[in-house]
């Protein structure tokens, strides 16, 4: 069993995330019971440099070999680097970068030694948190709705609510928080929505040589081609009913469908598809949500926001308007899913990766 160092049952576990967006790596701090949250703690952020991101672009697709070996090279130096900077904590919630994710063939690989890690750290490291659920039918994805579920506690909401996540891919989770536990019947909905900020960015890098399409600045400049956004919107992904999780490449060929559009309109229609997947997601919910709550990186492209406003049928803000730290969010999640990993809780069920049953996925890790 697990002892905390903070009393009680209260748990305080750092978090962190490497995103599909390859932007750097969120860490975060979160006290929990592994049910309810009690408090936010200390942040930071460390950004890959250009060589590092070389790095794990050309990993992206690898199930192992030497760019899978070098990525997980620079994924466990990054994070050594953020997380020594926190003081001591009962427990550490490590993701890993992604490379590929394929839950329906060969699986889904995050590269990074949590063990490594917990050596380095001097601290207990929980990691592999998406195998299980894949090896009992589940599509390891997405695994934050166990967190929106005390988020939406936390927030005090009365009725359902959305939290959207626009990362490199975007995922969404209804939250009923009238419902005791997540793992009850009816608690949750969550899925992959589609490409959220990574084919914009991908754009924005082979065009422009720029990280990301800052405040939506390219889009604003641009027209919509309608033409391309059907053929985005006939793909068989969006009629499927969840569950469904996708790779960061799965829709790789939506650049090849702006290649002959201007820069301004290449970045207009991608962004314009990031928000019509949303909308095409919100017909699976039990019912209309009060709100939908924006984190992730896509909160900050006001012209992916305002497509969302105007395409939703429900108040769209950013998740800080309740709050939270859209920055921050996936991190504390893997802080708060380490926890309850600890501790023998569920972290997926049937509502929110298509599991066969409750599993707690994830491996824990302890210095030697």
């Amino acid at each position: 069993m697990l002892k905390a160092k903070s009393g009680k049952d209260q748990i305080c576990a750092l978090g962190a995330m490497s995103g599909t967006s390859l932007d750097g790596v969120d860490a975060a701090v979160v006290t929990t019971d592994a049910h309810e949250i009690f408090g936010f703690g200390d942040t930071a952020y460390r950004s890959y440099d250009d060589a590092e991101r070389a790095v794990l672009t050309d990993a992206l697709g690898h199930w192992g070999g030497p760019e899978a070996e070098a990525a997980a090279a620079v994924v466990e130096a990054a994070h050594r680097d953020v997380l020594a900077q926190f003081p001591a904590v009962d427990l550490i919630g490590f993701h890993g970068q992604t490379l590929a994710h394929d839950p329906k063939g060969r699986g889904t690989c995050q590269v990074g030694d949590g063990q490594a890690l917990a050596e380095a750290l001097n601290t207990p490291v929980v990691w592999d948190f998406r195998t299980a659920d894949v090896q009992l039918g589940g599509e390891g994805a997405p695994l934050a709705p166990f967190f929106h579920f005390a988020c939406a506690k936390w927030i005090k909401a009365e009725g359902p609510v959305c939290f959207l996540n626009l990362g490199g891919v975007g995922n969404i989770t209804w939250v009923d928080p009238r419902f005791d536990a997540p793992e009850d019947d009816g608690a949750l909905l969550a899925f992959d929505t589609g490409p959220a900020n990574a084919p914009i960015n991908d754009l924005m890098r082979e065009r422009l040589g720029k990280s990301h399409d800052e405040n939506g600045e390219t889009a604003l400049r641009g027209e919509v081609e309608l033409g391309a956004l059907e053929l985005f919107l006939a793909e068989p992904f969006f009629a499927k009913i969840p569950p469904k999780s996708l790779d960061r490449n799965d829709f790789s060929e939506m650049v090849g469908l702006v290649r002959e559009l201007s820069d301004a309109d290449a970045a207009a229609t991608l962004t314009a598809m990031s928000a019509a997947g949303v909308a095409a997601g919100m017909m699976h919910f039990p019912s209309l949500p009060d709100r939908v709550l924006v984190t992730g990186g896509g909160r900050k492209n006001p012209v992916l926001m305002e497509m969302l406003r105007v395409s939703l049928d429900c108040p769209v803000v950013p998740v800080e308007d309740v709050g939270l730290d859209g920055d921050m969010l996936e991190a504390q999640a893997f802080a708060y899913l380490a926890v309850r990993v600890a501790k023998g809780l569920p972290t997926s069920c049937p509502g929110t990766t298509g599991v066969r049953a409750l599993v707690g996925g994830g491996v824990v890790s302890r210095p030697g």
